[in-house]
């Protein structure tokens, strides 16, 4: 039986055999979510968002894109695609800052040093 050239190579069992290390960025997250601290980020995040009129503006930019495309014309999935980039681009820098610096500050008192 011969192979086929256009087929990939078998990986080794040796490479099947190992985990991968998990970034930087996943063991963070993973703190985050063991302690609990990612829920009360997020729970600040919402408020900090609701008290700048952040929330209110991304209502009133899907109501808009509603009118405009016709109510019936819209999903969700629409929606997302839309306002997700305007919703990143328009958090407000203090608020980034508060959180980024709520993420150090749990991270100086693990032990992720």
């Amino acid at each position: 039986m011969r192979a086929s050239i256009n087929r990939p190579p078998t990986p080794g069992a040796d490479e099947e055999e190992k985990e991968k290390e998990p970034s930087l960025k996943e063991i963070i997250n993973i703190k985050l979510v063991e302690s609990g601290e990612k829920e009360k980020l997020m729970e600040l995040l919402r408020e900090r968002l609701v008290e700048c009129g952040w929330r209110d503006e991304m209502k009133a930019l899907c109501r808009a894109y509603a009118r405009k495309k016709g109510r019936n014309n819209v999903t969700v999935d629409d929606l997302i695609h839309v306002i997700t980039p305007k919703g990143r681009a328009s958090v407000p820098d203090s608020v980034k800052a508060e959180l980024l610096q709520r993420i150090r500050s749990f991270l100086m008192s693990s032990s992720l040093r």
